[in-house]
């Protein structure tokens, strides 16, 4: 049974340029999913190493070159992650990478232990799919950056963002039984941030059995491992929460397939696509929702 006192994990330094934080296979007790948030200062340089795992580099702030020593790429973001989608870099297992950036950019590397060789690849805001899931207080934005039919191994990877006061990952649901074509197996890891970042969210996750049932309080930079059990989270009213969704497993089929918790699995007949007619983000989202209730014009273009 997990340790609910060391799935929470909180930024290592959230001040400055280095490093946030970072999580492996090993330090999460686990065999494939890893995660390292760096800050590179103006001007800076930062070597990473990845014998064993294929990688995508998400840029959360900024922009920086990415050289191999062979070839030459630039990773950027529009301002935050709440600003819009990212051009990120697909690397293969076995690669090592220099980043530099002159005006400083702060980095997110996913990972995943890996086997096969895939080339890589520059990942445009453009091929980055937007599906707005669920409806009303349970709508929320996923950005699709390594898909299912990605030309990667075992990694995947999605950003999420939850608008004021509303729910993701709901209904509850879990992917830790290999059970295909109706579950998948997967170790997941949650990086969440919350704009603006006094704001907290709220994470469940629960064995059906109820043997496992535990809550944490999300602050703007935690992560949290999920390495079994059903999971949701919810984000103040006021605030937007967003998450990079890290996963990865052992399925010969590349999928996130979940499976529902069968107690809260009648919320999906509810909805319906007309229901976000005309919706194409999380801010629109928001305003369907909520109006001019808890936005605050100095942190709201």
């Amino acid at each position: 049974m997990p340790d609910a006192e060391k799935m929470l994990i909180h930024a290592e330094s959230p001040e400055g340029t280095g490093r946030v934080l970072e999580v492996t296979p090993q330090s999460a007790g686990w065999k494939y999913v890893g995660l390292t948030v760096q800050k590179v200062a103006p001007g800076g340089v930062w070597n990473y190493s990845s014998p064993v795992d294929e990688i995508c580099i998400v840029p959360l702030r900024g922009s920086a070159v990415i050289t191999d020593g062979q070839e030459e790429w630039t990773v950027s973001r529009p301002g935050t992650m709440f600003d819009g989608k990212p051009t990120a870099l697909y690397l293969p297992v076995g690669s090592s990478f220099k980043a530099t950036s002159g005006e400083g950019a702060e980095l997110a590397v996913t990972s995943s232990r890996a086997t096969r060789t895939f080339p890589a690849k520059l990942i445009e805001p453009d091929d980055i799919d937007v599906e707005i899931r669920g409806a009303g207080n349970a709508a929320r934005q996923i950005s699709h950056i390594i898909k299912p039919d990605f030309p990667a191994d075992k990694l995947l990877v999605v950003e999420v963002f939850t608008p004021s006061g509303n729910w993701s990952s709901f209904p509850p649901h879990k992917h830790d039984v290999s059970n295909m074509p109706e579950e998948a197996d997967l170790e997941e890891i949650y990086y969440y941030r919350i704009q603006p970042d006094a704001g907290f969210g709220l994470q469940r996750l629960y064995y059906g059995d109820g043997s496992f049932d535990h809550a944490w309080v999300i602050k703007d930079g935690d992560l949290l491992l999920v390495p079994e059990g059903y999971h949701a989270f919810a984000v103040a009213h006021g605030y937007t929460g967003y998450y990079l969704n890290i996963l990865a497993g052992d399925e010969p089929e590349r999928t996130m397939q979940p499976a529902d918790d069968p107690a809260y699995a009648w919320v999906r007949s509810t909805w319906s696509d007309a229901m976000n007619e005309g919706i194409s983000g999380w801010r629109d989202v928001d305003d369907r929702v909520n109006g001019d209730a808890g936005k605050r014009k100095d942190h709201w273009p």
